[in-house]
């Protein structure tokens, strides 16, 4: 059964039967935007390139690496990326995520405290413009659901409108264990070494 994750919430990865989570992954799925043309006679399809991307830092809060379209895995292979999706879905939402991101812990390297996942919109496009946009963070695979841990709706959630950028949640090592914080806020950044900084400032 999926846990019902608020924002801020903190949770142990820890499943119903008392085995801890080795596996998780990220899914942002969106759509590209539909404009109109001259008095609304034709419609246009205009894509959207949104970026999920995986920061990992070590104890001291110092980055160690990001994983992000232009490097799809971490130097352990613990960290893969889909790779980039350029344009969402042009003909309506399939349901299906754009990019996902997985994470094996069990691979991590043990100089690795926090794996935070970040959302940029590298054309700049604003959140609050484009007509769906969704993230999961859930146990499985890119193809496969098994327990769904987090969602945000970054179209038409409170907040996001007039931003470009997000730190959807960061999981942190605690006592050996891993835990997840949900954060799900917008931020003012533009570009995502921005926003990697703004993590490393406020959110470790």
């Amino acid at each position: 059964m999926a846990i019902n994750l608020q924002k801020g919430q903190r949770i142990n990865l820890e499943k119903s039967n008392g085995a801890k989570l080795q596996h998780i992954c990220v899914g942002i799925n969106w759509g590209a935007i539909e404009k109109k043309g001259l008095f609304g006679l034709s419609k246009t399809k205009e894509a959207v390139d949104l970026d999920g991307s995986c920061a990992l830092f070590n104890e001291q809060k110092q980055l160690l690496e990001v994983v992000y379209f232009g490097n799809l895995r971490s130097k352990d292979n613990s960290i893969m990326h889909s790779g980039d999706d350029l344009t969402g879905d042009m003909n309506g939402n399939d349901g299906l995520d754009n990019e996902v991101i997985t994470v094996d812990f069990s691979r991590l390297n043990a100089s690795t405290n926090y794996v935070a996942f970040v959302l940029n919109s590298f054309r700049g496009h604003d959140f609050g413009t484009i007509p769906f946009a969704s993230i999961r963070i859930y146990e499985g695979t890119p193809s496969r659901v098994n327990e769904v841990f987090a969602t945000y709706d970054i179209a038409s959630g409170p907040g996001f409108a007039g931003h470009v950028s997000m730190v959807m949640g960061v999981f942190y090592k605690k006592n050996g264990e891993w835990k997840f914080n949900a954060i799900g806020e917008p931020t003012r950044d533009k570009k995502l070494q921005e926003t990697v900084n703004t993590v490393a400032m406020n959110y470790l």
